[in-house]
């Protein structure tokens, strides 16, 4: 199989979609793979250790794009890279499709893209497995962010988030305890703040009172969001339908009650965010002021953190990359359900439930049952 690894063009992604090290692997299996030139230099692959394992430089996106079979992208193509996809392709990637513009859903109909979506690719007992990484280190990130808008500087008021003797700790609310809302409650909890955690999901409660956090936990009723927002000073927003848009939990009405420059973090934002005042932002201006609040709604934020990042998702995403590489998509999704959960695209028609209401509702072929 012929295989492309393009250069990441959103700003500030500096992540790659195969290390070196599975290059080497493919290789040796007698497949073809075609690296954009200064794809992994972000992640501290140069173009020379790709050449050591096998690889074929190419210089241009419209090279990469016009040689592979299979796209092993990181994040959702840019929409001139979408003009570049060709028919019967094999686009892989953190792709977000639930929120993206509809004409780039229909160029993947019409073009009879086959667009796997590792956000989506789930075992049987609802774990995500490519994601999960990404999540954790989203996760990790985000109180040490959180710490330095609520200095003033960073226009927050001034609070330190686990406070010293005689001066309490900054009230952190996390809405959402799946695997970025956990990982961010472990690093707010290590920090010293007073933390409150919010989910639908009882059994998620019950673990973390089992671990003896001293978090306040809540059900996450519209009247409990509206109840902890106006004392937070730092609201997370970290609700994840796997696959489709996030439901707005917080709206405009709640954020107008919260307390002037506190902080909402928008982790949501990758899939529509949770949150009615968000929209996305990047690293060159990563916030911007809505109704009194600073809001940080930055999607692709792990891009920054790219050795890491690249490393943990690639060796989560291996095992399903290697099989559509030995047995073609068709027989690799029918040997496993897993990543025939992945497929949001499949021969031209749209196959993820969680994505047929962005489509309008139309959607069929072989992989749609079992997706």
């Amino acid at each position: 199989m012929d295989i492309g690894i393009p250069k990441q063009k959103r700003p500030f992604d500096y992540r790659v979609g195969l290390t070196p090290m599975g290059v080497e692997i493919l290789t040796g299996m007698g497949h073809r793979c075609y690296v954009e030139n200064g794809a992994g230099q972000g992640s501290g692959f140069d173009d020379e250790r790709y050449r050591q394992a096998g690889a074929q430089i190419v210089y241009s996106p419209q090279e990469v794009f016009g040689r592979a079979q299979m796209i092993l992208s990181v994040s959702r193509p840019l929409p001139n890279e979408f003009d570049l996809l060709h028919e019967g392709q094999i686009l892989c990637g953190f792709l977000h499709l639930a929120v993206t513009h509809p004409a780039k859903l229909e160029l993947l109909q019409k073009r009879k893209i086959n667009a796997l979506a590792y956000e989506t690719i789930q075992l049987d007992d609802g774990e995500l497995p490519v994601l999960q990484p990404m999540s954790q280190i989203a996760g990790r990130m985000i109180a040490s962010e959180a710490a330095r808008l609520l200095q003033n500087n960073e226009g927050g008021h001034g609070i330190l988030l686990g406070g010293v003797p005689g001066v309490p700790p900054a009230k952190v609310v996390v809405l959402g305890a799946g695997i970025v809302g956990m990982n961010a409650a472990k690093m707010f909890h290590a920090m010293g703040a007073d933390l409150y955690i919010l989910d639908s999901d009882l059994r998620k409660l019950q673990a973390i009172e089992n671990q003896c956090w001293g978090a306040r936990t809540m059900v996450a009723y519209d009247f409990n969001i509206a109840r902890v927002v106006k004392f937070a000073d730092v609201l997370v927003g970290a609700v994840l339908i796997p696959g489709a848009r996030a439901p707005k939990l917080v709206t405009r009405e709640m954020v107008c009650t919260m307390k002037p420059r506190s902080v909402i973090m928008d982790v949501s934002i990758d899939q529509g965010g949770c949150v009615e005042t968000s929209h996305p932002t990047t690293y060159q201006n990563p916030t911007y002021i809505e109704e009194g609040v600073i809001h940080y709604c930055v999607p692709n934020m792990t891009g920054v953190l790219a050795r890491t990042t690249t490393h943990a998702f690639n060796n989560a995403a291996w095992p399903y990359i290697r099989q559509i590489a030995a047995k073609g998509l068709e027989q690799a999704i029918l040997d496993d359900v897993a990543l025939r959960r992945g497929l949001n695209v499949h021969a031209g028609e749209i196959v993820h439930p969680a994505l047929l209401p962005a489509a309008g509702g139309s959607g069929g072929g072989a992989a749609g049952g079992a997706a």
